[in-house]
């Protein structure tokens, strides 16, 4: 007696290809389900609307870019634009920082719900089953070629105009953002890098309160952000950030029996205390991160490990050389002070050899 329940002999089990063509027979091929059509396939009116709909977001697209710029270059924080009172630079700085983030995001976000929605409503939308092949001869060239041409022309971007030109746009000006910040990451001329403000006996101050801070206030273990108490009397239009970027250091205190340093760096720290840069010498991060255990400084962004009892030798990640030692002693009321500037560039490594060459060239042309 048969047993039809799987539509198969009793006692026939396995792989279907190992059965016979009669057993194989029993399962068809369902084919593709019908293909149902969209509103927009079958009204010309919502057709027209869909249109519409893409290009106004992607006009959205172009305004996000043109907000971008406009905070980009319009906005200042130094009261080049906003009179200058105790509020206005806050200000300033919360609309330009609206203007780039709102910019930035209704420009990604058009372009790409525009595409999206282009998609959904007025590409084919018919499933194919076709199978892979080499394009090998000239004429499977000339049929890629004239798939592609296919494709335009069923996508509709050659008989739809409207949709064209502001997708040119929006493709055009969307990117132009991003370079603006990669111009930012810094400065063209890597020379500044060689100098910050500190300087002999420039104190030490906490970010961002600007307090003093004496050796008895660093315990061991502790850690401090710190910057050169000149820095206070800068203001946005004299370069502020850009001071700050460079100068800022990072302040701990270790048993001095566990730290190696290198003749000549002696009197470099006071009973324990080391002042290091926080610019990573990898491509310039802010390093924050400390692990009291073992002694080991972290970038976050590409997780560059330096030696703090090893005067910050790189024990782990990209970085290629240690972090630049800030010299720092005591005045005479108990205040931590720097003995000098740091004594090589702050910064990136391949910064150091764009400051060799340029330093290189105006000797020579001296």
């Amino acid at each position: 007696m048969a047993d039809h329940r799987d539509g198969l002999p009793q006692g026939k089990k396995g792989n279907l290809l190992d059965r016979s063509a009669d057993e194989q027979a029993v399962f068809q091929d369902p084919g593709l389900p019908p293909h149902r059509p969209r509103t927009t396939d079958v009204d010309s009116g919502a057709a027209k609307r869909a249109e519409r709909q893409v290009a106004l977001l992607f006009a959205i697209s172009i305004i996000g870019s043109i907000l971008f710029f406009v905070g980009y270059f319009g906005v200042r924080v130094d009261g080049d634009i906003y009179s200058v009172t105790d509020s206005a630079p806050t200000a300033a700085l919360r609309l330009q920082n609206l203007l780039l983030g709102g910019g930035i995001a209704l420009g990604m976000l058009g372009i790409g719900v525009g595409v999206v929605h282009w998609a959904r409503t007025l590409m084919p939308d018919h499933e194919l089953v076709e199978e892979r092949h080499d394009v090998v001869t000239e004429d499977q060239r000339a049929e890629a070629e004239q798939i592609v041409g296919t494709i335009l022309d069923e996508s509709g971007i050659k008989r739809r105009p409207l949709i064209r030109n502001t997708l040119i746009g929006a493709a055009v000006l969307a990117p132009l953002p991003f370079v603006g910040l990669l111009k930012d990451l810094g400065p063209l001329n890597l020379t500044p890098l060689r100098h910050t403000l500190w300087d002999q006996g420039v104190r030490l101050v906490r970010d961002p309160s600007g307090t003093p801070i004496k050796a008895s206030d660093v315990t061991l273990g502790s850690t401090f952000h710190v910057l050169p108490e000149n820095l206070m009397d800068l203001g946005h239009e004299e370069g502020y950030l850009d001071q700050k970027a460079k100068a800022v250091v990072l302040l701990m205190r270790l048993d001095p029996d566990i730290v190696t340093v290198t003749p000549g760096r002696e009197d470099w720290n006071v009973d324990g205390i080391f002042a290091y840069s926080k610019v990573c010498t990898h491509v310039g991060c802010p390093i924050a991160l400390y692990e009291q255990h073992t002694h080991h400084l972290l970038c976050p962004c590409h997780q560059s490990t330096f030696d703090l009892a090893n005067e910050c030798e790189v024990v782990f990640g990209p970085a290629s050389r240690p972090l630049p030692q800030l010299p720092i002693q005591v005045d005479d009321e108990g205040y931590l002070v720097a003995r000098s500037d740091f004594t090589e560039p702050v910064g990136p490594t391949y910064s150091q050899r764009v400051i060799a060459v340029n330093e290189m060239e105006e000797e020579n042309g001296n």
